[in-house]
């Protein structure tokens, strides 16, 4: 049975994308306002392993075998460098599969050596960058306490300097919290000095962990959208604030599928009616595995998480 990958599912930046879930839900170094996995449970920025690389590359490789996909993508329920095997299961799974791989990250941890040669395995590697100032970062991403916003502002800097592959940053605005004109000015700064391929600007389209969390209005989308553009040129800058395509490609039980994906994915609801039977669904909801929640006037399906005693 699959275990650690999920999908393959779409995505907006990476064609059809084979998901790996190399972190428990949820071990992550933040607990942004806006994640769709929901809040934090685990708070850490302690590097350990979490399950057998091998197994990880071996059902990509089944997974390969099996189905078509553009990327194998390291986006798990959690920050996906706190896996002190991430580097070796890049490796491994390079060794299973032809597709080029990548992680998406929080950017927390890359001022770590070990971190930063890890990314390095990657063909394609996305950064956040939320924010500049320490008030917004802490408020917006709410930090484990021992990180540093300088420390890791100045390591994206340097990895955008050493990369082999692809770097992408992705930039999530919330109304209220990293809107404000001065804060855009300066994350486009950066940004200048980071010169990812493309810079991202990301709205809550799912339901986030916080549901006082709301999308920018559209005057202060184009306002990033024009401030990121000056100085990095419109080529190089684009827009994820709308839903990605519903083609959906079911690998294995579409009962399994669902419960996998939205673990890290939250479906709306009526993709996930067009996946599993008449019936599956709602039985899933009545045993308590999955939820469905109206956001921003749509309605989802997320997968329940259980806090542990």
């Amino acid at each position: 049975m699959v275990r650690r990958i999920f999908g393959p599912v779409p995505s907006r930046r990476l064609g059809l994308s084979l998901g790996v879930n190399n972190i428990p839900p949820k071990i992550c170094s933040y607990s942004c306002v806006y994640c769709q996995v929901g809040r934090t449970i685990t708070l850490s920025i302690e590097r350990r392993p979490f399950y057998d690389p091998r197994e990880i590359a071996q059902e990509v490789g089944e997974a390969a075998r099996r189905t078509s996909f553009d990327y194998v993508t390291f986006v798990p329920d959690g920050e996906p460098t706190l896996d002190s095997n991430l580097g070796l299961e890049a490796k491994l799974v390079r060794d299973e599969s032809d597709r080029p791989i990548a992680v998406i990250t929080n950017s927390s941890l890359i001022w770590l050596e070990d971190v930063y040669r890890d990314l390095l395995e990657f063909d394609y590697v996305s950064v956040k960058l939320d924010a500049v100032s320490y008030d917004v970062w802490r408020r917006l991403n709410r930090p484990h306490p021992d990180l540093k916003l300088d420390a890791i502002l100045d390591s994206l800097v340097r990895l955008s300097k050493e990369r082999r592959g692809t770097l992408t940053t992705e930039t999530m605005l919330v109304d209220l919290m990293n809107t404000d004109s001065k804060e855009l000015e300066g994350i486009a700064d950066m940004l200048a000095d980071i010169r990812p391929e493309k810079a991202y600007i990301a709205t809550p389209i799912r339901p986030p962990a916080e549901l006082w969390v709301r999308p920018p209005s559209e005057e202060k989308l184009v306002e990033a959208y024009r401030s990121f553009s000056t100085r990095l040129g419109e080529d190089n800058v684009e827009l994820l604030n709308v839903p990605e395509p519903p083609d959906f490609v079911v690998l294995g039980e579409p009962e399994d599928y669902v419960l996998r994906t939205t673990m890290v994915h939250p479906l709306r609801l009526e993709y996930a009616e067009r996946i599993l039977p008449e019936g599956n669904l709602h039985k899933l909801v009545e045993e308590g595995l999955l939820a469905t929640v109206e956001y921003e006037g749509e309605m989802f399906v997320v997968r329940r998480i259980r806090s542990r005693s």
